[in-house]
């Protein structure tokens, strides 16, 4: 079954500023899949319209076959999402945290504790689960964050630059979790990174997104077969995905549109309508 369809999915903000124009993708049942793209090129407007938060201008997408559009709340459902930011509270400890997330799906006490020891199961956090959460490090932070969006055992995780700001043993360790959570849970992620290491060693298929438009779509083999030597002309360097990632894109730095405030306005918002 596809988990996430697009099809000729468009946003156009005021102004005529054409966020997303006319793209279409799938992502596969059990796939890890990846967006690739510049600051400013499309990719933060598509994971909100597949969170429900921004409504497309044109086109369409379906999350396990909902439309996410006129069928938003079950679309919400089969949704799992993590933004950049941290939405954990420090004071608490990691089980009460847990706890204050399933009352947002009004889950019973008794299911929620149980749904609460799975997910501290999956990422690891079990015998820290009574700590309270500023003994956390940063990485286990955002694994209780993640821990967060499992709840309600969503069919698909959507993780918006998951690993931004950690360092690289976090940040692999964050990456082991995530493909124990495809093996063990059978879900599907689609995530979004700039760090380039990640996507090839992570992702199954990634899509290269530029200027509201997808460039290229493939497995990391094959966008470094087809792309990758053309970074520099006429280097004798082997084919890389940052190679195949500046083909694509260009070298020019991109102005991104958003803010922290404004994301974590938007989990505020996804948090209120998950309970409505």
């Amino acid at each position: 079954m596809t988990a996430i369809q697009a099809d000729g999915l468009t946003k156009v903000y005021r102004g005529g500023i054409k966020a997303v124009n006319a793209i279409s993708f799938a992502v596969e049942q059990g796939e890890i899949f990846g967006f690739l793209g510049p600051n400013g090129s499309g990719k933060s407007t598509v994971m909100q319209i597949l969170t429900t938060l921004v409504l497309p201008s044109a086109g369409r997408a379906l999350v396990m076959g909902i439309d996410v559009v006129r069928r938003a709340d079950e679309a919400r459902r089969c949704l799992g999402y993590v933004s950049q930011d941290l939405a954990v509270d420090d004071c608490l400890t990691g089980r009460e945290n847990l706890s204050l997330q399933a009352r947002f799906y009004g889950l019973p006490r008794r299911e929620a504790r149980s749904r609460g020891d799975e997910v501290l199961d999956l990422v690891g956090l079990t015998d820290r689960a009574d700590d309270l959460v500023e003994t956390y490090s940063g990485g286990m932070r955002k694994r209780l964050d993640i821990a967060g969006a499992l709840m309600h055992r969503p069919s698909v995780l959507l993780l918006d630059e998951p690993t931004l700001g950690l360092d690289s043993q976090t940040r692999t360790a964050i990456w082991d979790y995530a493909r124990q959570l495809r093996t063990r849970a059978g879900i599907t992620i689609f995530l979004t990174t700039h760090y380039i290491d990640e996507a090839d060693g992570v992702c199954d298929r990634i899509a290269v997104i530029d200027q509201g438009e997808i460039r290229a779509i493939g497995t990391p083999r094959e966008l470094k077969a087809m792309y990758g030597g053309q970074a520099d002309a006429g280097s004798p360097e082997r084919p890389s995905l940052e190679g195949a990632y500046l083909a694509i894109t260009g070298r020019a730095v991109r102005a991104e549109r958003g803010s922290a405030e404004e994301t974590r306005r938007r989990r505020s918002i996804l948090r209120r309508t998950r309970s409505g």
